[in-house]
């Protein structure tokens, strides 16, 4: 079953999600993030962000909690306010 990690950032102004988009322009996470899907959702107004991670299975889960809870606070988008685990119930692309 794929797993969810969805992360809530306060703080996070237009300037830091246009750095980000330059950071993650290839288009790939980083080799040792074995995310397969990576959504960042953006309030301008109110400067908050969600940031939504799947995986796989648990064992990339666990690697990717890992790696993530690992990263400098200055290479998150914002003050983390929130990390919360969710199994994918429903999935689909439109």
């Amino acid at each position: 079953m794929a797993l969810a990690r969805v992360v809530a950032f306060d703080g996070v102004t237009k300037d830091r999600i246009a750095e980000m988009e330059r950071e993650m322009g290839d288009g790939q996470p980083p080799e040792d993030l074995p995310a397969k899907e990576i959504v960042v959702l953006h309030d301008p107004e109110g400067e908050k962000s969600l940031v939504i991670l799947f995986f796989d299975n648990e064992d990339d889960y666990r690697r990717g909690d890992e790696t993530l809870s690992a990263m400098p606070a200055g290479d998150t988008p914002g003050q983390r306010t929130s990390v919360a685990r969710y199994d994918v119930a429903v999935r689909m692309a439109v």
